[in-house]
């Protein structure tokens, strides 16, 4: 029988393949952490635009509640930030204003801070929305 013997150029090949012994297990730890960075970013993302959504929602609430016939601009604060108490968990701090309202417009905006991953980390989000005020008028 004959014996398996190695030539030189598999000999290099073995030996380069043992040197190379760890180097996967760092390119991998170095890839987590850039596939985790990348991941927090998409979720720091999508929770910056629901809290915008939830914002621009709540606006909307207190100007369909400002502007009925016989409202008042606190009513329609009123029913933003009651908006805000049951489903503006992801805007936290959140202060609604009508400032900016008129006898024939209202006007609400919604401002608070976004809910992060990363401490100390601040975003803030403001919304408003306006329409004009339900009044009879004559022909």
């Amino acid at each position: 029988m004959k014996a398996l013997t190695c030539s030189g150029r598999w000999r290099s090949r073995v030996a380069r393949l043992r040197a190379d012994r760890g180097a996967g297990s760092v390119e991998v730890a170095v890839l987590a952490v850039v596939v985790l960075m990348l991941v927090f970013t998409i979720i720091q993302v999508g929770l910056f635009y629901h809290a915008r959504k939830v914002a621009q929602s709540a606006a909307r609430q207190g100007v369909d509640t400002g502007r009925q016939f016989g409202s008042t601009p606190g009513d329609g604060v009123a029913q933003a930030q009651k908006f805000l108490d049951r489903f503006g968990g992801s805007v936290r701090g959140a202060a609604v204003s009508s400032a900016g309202s008129t006898a024939q417009e209202i006007h609400i905006t919604v401002t608070g801070h976004v809910a992060t991953l990363v401490p100390g980390l601040e975003f803030e989000v403001t919304q408003d929305a306006r329409g004009p005020i339900e009044r009879w008028t004559t022909p």
